[in-house]
């Protein structure tokens, strides 16, 4: 029999209750619409769909929008005559288009094959980010599979930052995300009067077509490119980086005390007495941990202070929910983007000395291996005894009779006792094998316009190490203490090297005469074994740094595979939850835990997709800003000879780092000697066809500098000599 024919069809759909439930009425589900119009067996149009399912009038209006929302997911598609497709029968493929600066664009497909090569032309069609269909039309020069954009399914541009541009009275923005290579043409009636060069922001009125450009409206002036702080203007609008709080945000800010009041200290320990300590950096403003010790037995007690921002910032309220998009704070040279406003990050939250605060602490007892022996954890009201700063706790260390030690004597005894414990957790974290990598961080020194006068290295002295192993241990704890309560929370987790990562850190290894242990799955403890034994090698920086890309980005995910760089089985983040949301809802799952109920935020996988999202996206923004900042700093020293050491290996060229300058920039493979030079991935080298001429990661160079590009944040080098080493 036709389904055509058949009587009452939509009480055949399976998911009726379930339909029932979430709309309170039983519209056909989306698996029963693509059920009924795969068994058709040729596209339908709408009416006659409607006709099968029995829509009502009263359903038209809600049954059409959900026909859109099921196209604009790819679920279906109209064809040219405006019937109804089902996509999976079209062999199409949907996914997330990349761009690229030289024009052309790859589909990521979301089914996770392999990409798909778009054209310069068919980009036309369509911007970066945007969610198309593609057909696949076969495989381009280079072998890569090639598709062509069948329909745009959701635009993912709607505003973009960039240059305003004049030529020959069309006015053009060129944005500054270079994976975006189209000019947004600017009609004059919607430029606001904006001058060529300046930086705008443009909403898209028009999208991109097969044959038409995007059209936009400025609806923002910034300034002129070079002005001070432009950098960091453009970063946030590039990256789509919340900096400015909602309404509803600074209202509820408002409501706030400016002290914690006598009746939030109920059913909170109070620890008011003990001598707690924040240690942080001379810049810093917002102070979310506080660490006290004393002796128990042979052994230490340990407690860790964090401030307690969960009893402020409610779940789902105007709060949270800004605090969620933003995810973290974003920290830039001279200036911070706080995920919280400033009467909680620097204020009521902030553990700020000689004023009480609510905290949340995780209060442990080690032995005098470092071992834990019990743990727990509690709120409660502390008062900071001091805010000390890295530079004069290592001063207190390192001369007790100095001055740093006579400025604060009562507090000299507790800090020495801290040091003694952190020796012990230091001693432990060898023999736990975590990794320990050698990098450089930098500090940048500004003169009053804003710009970069110098940049130095930080140097990382015992009181940041001590911190750091303090952290440590609470974010242990609380993972475990999750764990053990069945809890779900989002863990911080960082996964070894991958199969083919592996097998090309060995095979590189080996070419230095150095082995990795562990087989097919090497440990923490095998990656720092391999590194002690190369430390005092003058290849060294180089076996680390590969070493080092060998491994995974650590992420926040509900699933806890542990943390291989660390060592850990199981590892959170619970001491910051001022700057990064995950330790927020670390918070508020401990807290559920204490008080006997379960925390359910909604879906951890999701916001653990989310967090570590927003994190890329700040580390995205603030590696850009630095990257300007060194092209404006090198700008007047082009012509100079400088000497450096290769940090980056490609097909088209050798990035170079620069010594005692800490800028990185670019010899194009065209600017070596002359010969084909074939890019090894494996042994991370180019190799000169005719030469045999060797550049590799880690190798040193003599260059020049030739050019510093500020629009595309690019700083060139040219061979100050031949260089390069003979292939043996």
């Amino acid at each position: 029999m036709s389904i055509k024919k058949k009587r009452n069809l939509r009480h055949l759909d399976p998911y009726l209750e379930r339909e029932k439930q979430r709309y309170g009425h039983a519209l056909p589900s989306r698996e029963f619409m693509l059920q009924i119009l795969e068994d058709q067996g040729v596209p339908v149009n709408e009416e006659a769909l409607q006709s099968l399912l029995e829509i009502t009038e009263e359903e038209n209006e809600i049954f059409s929008r959900r026909i859109s929302a099921m196209v604009r997911e790819g679920q279906i598609m109209r064809n040219r005559k405006g019937d109804i497709c089902v996509v999976e029968k079209l062999d199409l493929i949907k996914g997330r288009i990349q761009g690229h600066p030289d024009g052309f664009g790859f589909l990521v497909p979301d089914d996770g094959s392999p990409d798909l090569f778009l054209s310069a032309k068919e980009m036309h069609k369509a911007l970066h980010g945007d969610r198309v269909m593609v057909r696949e039309i076969g495989v381009d020069r280079r072998g890569r599979r090639e598709g062509t954009i069948v329909e745009v399914l959701e635009r993912a541009v709607t505003q973009l930052v960039g240059r305003l541009h004049a030529d020959h009275g069309i006015l053009f923005v060129e944005a500054e995300n270079r994976r975006i290579s189209q000019d947004i043409l600017i009609p004059g009636e919607e430029s606001m009067n904006a001058r060529a060069g300046q930086v705008v922001m443009v909403e898209i009125i028009q999208q991109p077509s097969k044959h038409a450009q995007p059209i936009g409206r400025i609806v923002e002036i910034l300034g002129e490119y070079t002005a001070p702080g432009m950098e960091i203007e453009i970063a946030l609008r590039k990256h789509d980086l919340p900096h400015l709080f909602p309404p509803d945000v600074e209202k509820l800010s408002t409501k706030f005390p400016q002290k914690v009041l006598t009746e939030e200290l109920t059913e909170r320990e109070d620890i008011r007495h003990l001598p707690l300590v924040t240690i942080d950096g001379e810049t810093a403003r917002d102070f979310d941990d506080a660490v006290y010790c004393e002796r128990e037995g042979k052994g230490f007690k340990l407690y860790v202070a964090i401030a307690d921002v969960s009893h402020y910032v409610r779940p789902r309220d105007a709060l949270d929910r800004e605090a969620l998009n933003r995810g973290n704070s974003v920290y830039f040279p001279r200036r911070v983007i706080p995920m919280l406003p400033e009467v909680l990050s620097n204020g009521l939250c902030s553990l700020n000395p000689q004023v009480e605060r609510l905290c949340m602490v995780c209060e442990m007892l080690l032995d005098a291996a470092g071992d834990f022996r019990e743990y727990r954890f509690y709120p409660a009201v502390m008062y900071s005894h001091a805010r000390l700063t890295y530079t004069e706790v290592a001063g207190m260390l390192d001369n007790p009779k100095g001055g740093d030690a006579k400025q604060y004597p009562e507090l000299l005894p507790h800090i020495q006792l801290l040091y003694k414990l952190f020796k012990v957790l230091l001693k432990a974290r060898t023999k736990r094998g975590a990794i320990d990598f050698e990098t450089i961080e930098t500090q940048m020194i500004f003169n009053a316009q804003g710009k970069i006068e110098r940049i130095l290295p930080v140097k990382r002295n015992d009181a940041h190490r001590l911190i750091e192993e303090c952290m440590l241990a609470a974010n242990v704890c609380a993972s475990d203490f999750l764990q053990k309560h069945k809890q779900p929370t989002v863990y911080r987790i960082h996964e070894g090297p991958t199969p083919e990562k592996l097998a090309a850190l060995r095979d590189f290894l080996k070419e230095f005469g150095v082995q990795l242990g562990g087989g097919d799955a090497p440990s923490a403890k095998d990656y720092a074994r391999t590194l002690t034994r190369i430390k005092d090698r003058p290849d060294a920086q180089l076996l680390q740094t590969v070493m080092l890309r060998s491994l995974r980005q650590a992420v926040y995910s509900p699933d806890n595979v542990g943390h291989f760089g660390l060592a850990y089985e199981s590892y959170t983040h619970f001491t910051s939850p001022i700057r990064r949301y995950p330790d927020l809802l670390v918070h508020r799952a401990i807290k559920a835990v204490l008080s006997g109920t379960v925390y359910s935020p909604g879906s951890w996988h999701e916001l653990g997709m989310h967090c570590s999202q927003t994190e890329r996206r700040a580390d995205e923004a603030t590696r850009d800003v630095e990257t300007w900042l060194k092209c404006y700093y090198m700008q007047d020293r082009i012509g100079e000879s400088f000497e450096g050491v290769i940090s980056g290996v490609t097909g088209f060229g050798l990035f170079v780092a620069l010594d005692g300058i800490y800028v990185e920039g670019l010899v194009h493979i065209s600017e070596l000697p002359s010969d084909y030079f074939h890019f090894d991935t494996t042994k991370h080298m180019l190799l000169g066809e005719r030469s045999g001429k060797r550049y590799r990661l880690g190798d040193r160079l003599k260059i020049r500098l030739v050019r510093v590009d500020l629009e595309s944040s690019k700083i060139d080098f040219v061979l100050a000599e031949n260089g390069g080493k003979d292939s043996t």
